[in-house]
Parts: C-alpha cells; sequence; structure tokens
C-alpha cells in the first residue's frame, strides 16, 4: 500500500521546537521530491516548503523563513521538518506529500 505517514507533532510552548517526520511505505521516498504543507482552519493551504530527492531544500513561505528548515535521511526513507521559535500562528494541521501520495497530517497546536 502507497502511503506516507507524518509523526512528530504534538503541543509545544511558544519558542519551542518540533521535529516533523514524514516516513513512507510500499515506495521508496528517496526518489521524490517532498513538499510540506499546513492546513489552518478557515485559511487556505500555505506550502511551507520543499525538498528535492538529492536533499535540495527550499522554503516558501515567509512567515517561517530563518525558523524552518528540511532534511532528509533517504536511507531511512525519511523526510524531517525542522522548527523552531514556534509561534502561535504556526497552529496547525502538517501535511507531506509527494506525486505520488500525501499523508492525513500531524497536529501541531503551540500554546502557553
Amino acid at each position: 500500500q502507497v502511503q506516507l505517514v507524518e509523526s512528530g507533532g504534538g503541543q509545544v510552548q511558544p519558542g519551542g521546537s518540533l521535529t516533523l517526520s514524514c516516513a513512507a511505505s510500499g515506495f521508496s521516498l528517496a526518489d521524490y521530491a517532498v513538499t510540506w504543507l499546513r492546513l489552518i482552519p478557515g485559511k487556505a493551504t500555505e506550502t511551507i516548503a520543499r525538498i528535492t530527492n538529492s536533499g535540495s531544500a527550499l522554503v516558501y513561505l515567509d512567515s517561517v523563513k530563518g525558523r524552518f528548515s528540511l532534511s532528509r535521511d533517504n536511507a531511512k526513507r525519511e523526510v524531517y521538518l525542522h522548527m523552531n521559535g514556534l509561534k502561535p500562528e504556526d497552529t496547525a494541521t502538517y501535511i507531506c506529500s509527494t506525486s505520488r501520495a500525501r499523508g492525513q497530517g500531524t497536529q501541531v497546536t503551540v500554546s502557553a
């Protein structure tokens, strides 16, 4: 079964950090670029960043530049979203996506 599964979400205080993981099953994630998105209720889906299969990463979302970064471990078939300096407005469901599959998302809540 072709599947992407995100993990690592949770509740964190403002200023805290989290690292989200995106793992694939049923296909080789190493062959695909991975895009991270986030869904905030009442807002349009935001495209956060993308990392190519070779590890070249680009953060698109201005509000997270300098705070979020990407990495991948192709041996482990995982891609990571490293989030630092989290703010309440980062509260969202974070989803990883490739041209082959899209995950269900993991919830991140930033609150005191």
